[in-house]
């Protein structure tokens, strides 16, 4: 029945797209190139893309200005010294009054290879998604089409290498179609963002005059979890924040000390527990405060978001959500304090009859507009210190932890801000308008639930808008990432609408 409502949802979108030209054109030469696409795109999912593998990263970049200068695009690297290069690329269009600048990634998140089904690098092809038992398949020969539903696994198929191949060919079905773009056109690919992109402000800072347009259209991310096209006005930010309990100065037998020595890993379950309500509500004072409300458009662009907690929670085996009767589509406007992970002592077979030393929890809260990442993290450490914990911001020593019956080391690992644009803008009103000639009705998003730079507001001063092409079940970030072959296609299309808007 699932499948059935998702193939009707497709139909639906397919029947009102492509009145496009472009769109058009990129259709009918991806039909006709369909094998030379995915071939390069292997190629380019091939190099291994983790930050802080400076050679491969290289080879990266290295590899996708040439891409670009195949299609007679003007590119370069640009670096600072010891940082991973920007892929910078541009089309000057003779009479054009504005430049459009789009955004991708080519480095991708870190991992450990012993969890992938097949090598994270060797890009595969399969039949349909692993969890419903995928089968490995060869590449069809040329000239023969792709089933849509297939999927290729590989380290940055869906994130975020997919959108700079359709980029490229669409690049290819413009030029064979002979249409014209009205707009100078610049690319820009950063190689750290899945490391927290810690210079490429100062990377944009000393190339400002080179990577400035008009708008900034970020293609990172996965569409609507119905396959619509989606479109994002912002994104939420980010506070993660460490904290560490301490008990005994090494592990204890819990026989002969239980019920006499503080168990942290105990204390830390606790402290978390006082952090929400079970309903999801966070009970940090003033977390909610200063929070900036929808406008009347954001509003009625959420009440029209497609409703799919019910499918979302039989994929995902969930028997309830937080926060209900409130929806997704609304829950990812508001922040949110999740426990990233927790870790004390040893469990399964290595675990042992102690109390542990010490627990930690990493807790990452996503931020709306209002909010301000320190600020938030200091609202935290404040209750924590409510909860009776002397607070720390290194490893305490023995006279610290003797002088308090609690102690409780917290840092901030990370703070990056929120921001969103108005839909109402007149190239928001645009971009719109172009992306649903070429995928039909769009499903429009206030921000994004995730995190991304905001480079285009806090260093260029222009407006960033969200346009993904990945399928939402992606399994980016975790291990057997994968991209649907048809999202490939939807992205060829999209990409020759905008780059000819």
């Amino acid at each position: 029945m699932r499948r059935l409502f998702w193939a009707l949802a497709l139909w639906a979108v397919c029947a009102q797209a492509q009145s496009n030209p472009a769109a058009q054109a990129a259709r009918q030469w991806r039909e006709q190139h369909e094998r030379a696409i995915v071939d390069e795109f292997v190629g380019l999912l091939s190099i291994p893309n983790i930050a802080a593998d400076k050679d491969n990263i290289q080879r990266n970049a290295q590899t996708i200005a040439q891409m670009m200068q195949k299609r007679g695009v003007t590119s370069k690297l640009l670096a600072l010294p010891g940082v991973n290069p920007v892929v910078f690329g541009e089309i000057k269009t003779r009479g054009a009054t504005r430049t459009v600048v789009f955004y991708a990634h080519y480095d991708g998140q870190p991992l450990d290879p012993k969890e992938w089904r097949t090598p994270p690098f060797t890009p595969t092809l399969r039949d349909r998604r692993l969890e419903d038992d995928g089968q490995v398949i060869a590449l069809p020969a040329a000239g023969k089409a792709f089933n849509p539903e297939w999927r290729i696994y590989a380290r940055g198929a869906a994130d975020d290498k997919a959108p700079i191949e359709a980029m490229m060919a669409a690049l290819d079905a413009i030029r064979a179609a002979g249409l014209k773009m009205k707009s100078n056109i610049k690319f820009v690919f950063e190689g750290e963002e899945e490391a927290g992109s810690p210079n490429f402000e100062k990377i944009l800072e000393a190339n400002k005059a080179t990577v400035m347009g008009d708008v900034w259209l970020s293609c990172d991310g996965p569409v609507h979890q119905t396959r619509q096209q989606s479109l994002t006005f912002g994104a939420r930010g980010i506070s993660v924040v460490e904290i560490t309990l301490y008990g005994p100065r090494g592990e204890l037998h819990s026989g002969h000390y239980g019920n006499w020595a503080p168990n942290p890993a105990m204390e830390l379950a606790q402290l978390l527990a006082s952090m929400k309500e079970a309903s999801g509500r966070v009970l940090v004072d003033h977390f909610y405060d200063g929070i900036l409300s929808l406008s009347e458009t954001e509003k009625r662009a959420v009440a029209e978001s497609p409703d799919v907690d019910a499918s979302l929670m039989r994929d995902f085996w969930l028997g309830s959500t937080e926060n209900a009767p409130k929806k997704l589509a609304e829950l990812i406007t508001l922040p949110s304090l999740n426990i990233r992970g927790m870790a004390s002592s040893r469990v399964g077979l290595q675990a042992s009859n102690v109390i542990p030393a010490t627990a930690t929890a990493t807790i990452d809260m996503r931020l709306v507009p209002g909010m301000d990442p320190k600020v938030t993290a200091d609202r935290l450490i404040e209750h924590i210190r409510k909860q009776g914990y002397f607070v720390v911001d290194m490893d305490p020593s023995a006279e610290v932890r003797q002088s308090h019956p609690k102690v409780a080391k917290v840092t901030q690992t990370q703070g990056e801000p929120p921001f969103r644009i108005s839909m109402d803008l007149p190239i928001a009103q645009e971009v719109i308008r172009t992306v649903e000639s070429a995928r039909g009705p769009t499903v429009k998003i206030p921000n994004s639930g995730g995190t991304g730079p905001d480079a285009a507001g806090q260093v260029l001063h222009i407006p960033g808008i969200g346009v993904p092409i990945g399928n939402h079940d992606n399994n980016q970030h975790s291990f057997n990432e994968n991209l649907r072959i048809q999202n490939l296609w939807d992205g060829i299309e999209l990409m020759a609408a905008l780059l000819t808007m």
